[in-house]
């Protein structure tokens, strides 16, 4: 048993470890590496803080670099670097008393190392060491910090890092943290919840440089705001929500504004309404500290958001929208959408136009069908136009803005013309991709899919992040709208469809296709 005095404890003689040069001493959990090298003693943890191989079995050379025969990792004992590697290696003080040797095992307070682990969890956010992201989170975790902090850094870090604004990773980031507190204290679980988010906010900032945003402040004016975005108008948008959290205004102040104006075009296919929708979820989540970063790096994708109502495919939207005088009475199913084109749906959603609820019930539907439709002749194709690159996450983005637009137009209710009209483009955009004698007999399946859903997102095997957070978002809005409406025609459809989409999985390296369409694109070069 092992002699302590004061904060000390004996380690053994000093004899002992000169004859063999390195020894293991073990106090409780702790397994101490003893070496002695250059008439003098060093005590490290055992433990390489790289996946815990022992480094007793490690090499000594120079002037005290120990190396981890395992992986190469190196640590300079003399100074505490970590000269190969990530992670930080523990020494511990050493006190000679006669012959015997003596450690300060005492554990700094939280206090005091919970910095130190922020610092080297930046240092794994910006190398996108998604491993030693994984530990330094459980190392926090560890000391008791609060656990959301490491996302509110993660979010600071990188939200300027985004050149045109923010991506899924601040989206997921809320969905990570919604599925985190429907669990009941599974350690494992909640730290995926935690890594799974902080990860993507690294890979999709990774070696991007800065790109800041201007530190002008004006007077918030809601118009000017509208105005801006639409101007694409980057630093006058900032400004203004400078101006407005000044006042002390939230986000949910500003929600009205940017909801218009992430729906006042067929935007970015979609994703501005969802990313609307996200950043107000994940401030909730993450406290008003959070507002900032995630507000500013929305309005630059809402400045930078793609218009598709401006290309042709998608250009009778504008009039559509003129048109809309929400007299129209006609009573409107699912059934009456599908096989239609991009104006064909939308004139078939103006003859319903006093039904906004109806009308999304049915688009919805629509969506869901074709989704479950879907023709992976799309996917898999070699040879065939830039235009036929369809695959799964064409027919999930309609799913995930109808949950975003309903949320959105439950507050705002004069959005719901453009919610719906635009639901009807993605119904007619998605309808040239699907097979319409396909045979979904066997995805049929009943609400109990939703916590297989879930469960499967613990476990998901996907290294792209864009992957694994349509999974999730996935699953997360199938299971909003379900809640909302469990009785609705789409139900049934969207189970079916969803399970059909995670049994095929997403082909996502297209190499033979890649390489046919970049000889035939150079080929017709001037």
């Amino acid at each position: 048993m092992s002699k302590t005095s004061e904060s000390l404890v004996e380690a053994g003689s000093l004899e002992a470890l000169k004859a063999r040069g390195k020894q293991i001493f073990k106090h409780g959990s702790k397994q101490i590496l003893l070496m002695f090298r250059e008439d003098k003693v060093w005590a490290c943890n055992n433990r390489c803080p790289h996946e815990g191989y022992p480094l007793a079995e490690g090499t000594l050379t120079g002037s005290c670099t120990l190396t981890c025969n395992w992986h190469n990792w190196k640590f300079d004992l003399t100074n505490g670097e970590t000269l190969v590697g990530g992670d930080t290696l523990r020494q511990y003080p050493v006190t000679l008393k006669g012959d015997q040797i003596w450690l300060d095992i005492t554990d700094p307070a939280p206090e005091t190392r919970i910095p130190k682990v922020m610092d080297d969890l930046f240092v794994a956010i910006y190398d996108y060491d998604y491993t030693r992201i994984a530990r330094e989170l459980a190392r926090l975790d560890k000391l008791g910090a609060d656990p959301l902090a490491a996302v509110r850094q993660a979010l600071a870090w990188t939200h300027d890092h985004y050149e045109y604004g923010m991506s899924h990773a601040n989206a997921a980031a809320a969905d990570w943290l919604t599925l985190r507190r429907t669990l009941n204290g599974d350690p494992a679980k909640n730290l995926i919840c935690l890594i799974e988010p902080v990860a993507h906010m690294a890979w999709d900032t990774l070696r991007q440089p800065q790109f800041p945003y201007t530190e002008e402040v004006q007077e918030y004016d809601p118009g000017a705001l509208t105005e801006a975005i639409e101007n694409e108008n980057e630093d006058a948008a900032i400004a203004l929500c400078r101006g407005a959290l000044r006042d002390g205004l939230t986000f949910r102040d500003l929600e009205p504004v940017l909801a218009a104006a992430a729906l006042a075009h067929y935007n970015d296919f979609g994703h501005s309404a969802i990313y609307v929708t996200k950043v107000g979820e994940l401030i909730e989540h993450l406290g008003e500290e959070a507002t900032a970063p995630a507000l500013f790096a929305l309005i630059r994708e809402l400045v930078y958001a793609t218009r598709e109502d401006l290309i042709p495919e998608f250009r009778g939207y504008a009039q559509a929208l003129a048109d809309w005088d929400g007299q129209g009475g006609k009573p409107v199913t699912y059934q009456d959408l599908i096989g239609l084109s991009v104006n064909k749906v939308m004139a078939r959603v103006l003859e319903s136009s006093a039904r906004p609820q109806e009308l999304y019930d049915a688009l919805l539907a629509a969506s869901a069908w074709n989704y479950l439709h879907f023709d992976l002749k799309y996917q898999r194709h070699t040879d065939l136009s830039v235009a036929s690159n369809v695959d799964w996450l064409d027919f999930t983005h309609a799913i995930t803005f109808a949950n975003a637009v309903r949320t959105l137009c439950e507050k705002e209710q004069a959005l719901w013309p453009q919610a719906v009209l635009q639901m009807a483009c993605f119904v007619g955009r998605n309808t040239g991709f699907v097979d319409k004698t396909l045979d979904v007999s066997g995805w049929e399946s009943d609400l109990a899919s939703l916590d297989h859903w879930f469960e499967h997102l613990f476990d998901h095997a996907q290294f792209e992040h864009i992957v694994s957070c349509h999974l999730l978002k996935m699953a997360t809005a199938i299971k909003a709208e379900i809640a909302h409406a469990p009785e609705a025609p789409f139900v049934p459809l969207v189970i079916a469809a969803h399970n059909r989409f995670l049994a095929t999985g997403v082909k996502r390296r297209h190499v033979a296709r890649t390489a046919t369409q970049a000889l035939e694109f150079v080929a017709r070069e001037d």
